[in-house]
């Protein structure tokens, strides 16, 4: 598979483009239409190239009856004070949002992204979507993943809570539809836990690297902050995907390990300087420091005044700053111990190969 760029709406998506967000509202919108137009408008504001929904019903992503059966609930759900169906339930977002939803991010100037949770949802939201985001608990889910594929999208697949043997096996199902694709590592525990930064362990991504040169690799996170953003951009990472809301305190199941428009502002705003400081890997003297050669190198300069035709001996030479551009380099010292000097030089010249003989 050769190197290559897709887009995104307007967005260029690889290895080498400027850093893709995905403000993930998932179910931070509370049940309220208007809650979700304003959390793209702010994160449209914040920096982010698009907004993501998650179209589900709670009957056709979870069972009542499982969860019930696990007795307690656990990791992040230990915490909900509703069972975890009527949680579901009560952040489904309605299918009659859709096009509202589509319609505010182009107002918003950003993309309209949706994770549909079931096959008739994938084709509901087929017509309002530039490409498909598949979460980490479906990565295993190849009902679903092949139907995505069937639509001739570009497809982002994050990879929480699997091992290198699943994640190997979707991606080649993935890689016979569609190089336009982006394998994204995550941690999926949600509990905003600090301790979460030992398990994040974003060296997966030169692992993916080394197996998939040509994929572009992004980080869906969950982590407080953005210093795994930051380190997964160094890395390679190229697409970013962290949940967004206006108030992290706020009751529901996503807010807490969210951030906020002033976090993910300051997010991206690192980012971009991240990116600049990256550069492009070629070791050479840039344009903005070659002054500083002059100012903070040394030269072979003269201790005493000199005659011409006299031979250079070390009691001669002395190495200090500065360092003009035609300046003999301390480097170069033992070259010209013994040469002549072809003119009068004063104690404190520069030696210029032009003066010897």
């Amino acid at each position: 598979m050769s190197r290559n760029t897709f887009f995104i709406d307007s967005k260029p998506i690889s290895l080498d483009s400027p850093t893709y967000f995905i403000a993930d509202v998932a179910a931070n919108h509370d049940g309220s239409l208007e809650k979700a137009k304003e959390l793209i408008y702010l994160s449209a504001e914040a920096g982010a190239d698009a907004a993501k929904f998650q179209h589900f019903t709670a009957e056709t992503i979870v069972s009542d009856y499982g969860f019930k059966s696990l007795g307690n609930q656990q990791s992040h759900q230990a915490s909900w004070k509703k069972s975890v169906y009527e949680v579901y339930d009560d952040a489904s977002l309605p299918k009659e949002w859709t096009e509202t939803l589509r319609d505010t991010c182009n107002d918003a100037g950003i993309t309209f992204f949706t994770s549909p949770y079931s096959l008739d949802l994938i084709d509901y939201v087929d017509p309002y979507v530039p490409a498909y985001k598949i979460g980490s608990g479906d990565l295993t889910s190849y009902t679903l993943i092949e139907h995505m594929l069937s639509k001739k999208k570009p497809i982002i697949l994050a990879t929480g809570a699997s091992d290198m043997n699943e994640v190997n096996d979707v991606v080649g199902l993935i890689l016979k539809q569609t190089n336009q694709f982006v394998l994204m590592q995550c941690n999926t525990n949600y509990t905003a836990s600090t301790d979460n930064f030992n398990y994040i362990n974003l060296n997966v991504l030169k692992t993916f690297s080394s197996h998939y040169p040509e994929i572009v690799l992004g980080l869906s996170d969950h982590t407080p902050g953005h210093t795994t953003v930051l380190g997964a951009v160094t890395l390679g990472a190229r697409v970013i995907e962290k949940h967004f809301t206006d108030d992290c305190d706020r009751e529901g199941p996503d807010h807490k390990f969210s951030m906020d428009p002033v976090t993910w502002k300051e997010m991206v705003d690192r980012t971009r300087e991240l990116e600049s400081s990256l550069g492009d890997g070629v070791k050479r003297i840039e344009s903005n420091e070659k002054e500083t050669t002059v100012l903070q190198r040394r030269s072979v300069r003269l201790t005493k005044d000199i005659l011409a035709n006299t031979k250079l001996k070390p009691s001669d030479l002395e190495i200090l700053r500065p360092c003009p551009e035609d300046a003999v380099a301390p480097s170069e010292l033992n070259e010209i111990l013994g040469r002549r000097l072809k003119y009068n030089l004063k104690k404190g010249d520069y030696i210029k190969w032009k003066d010897l003989s």
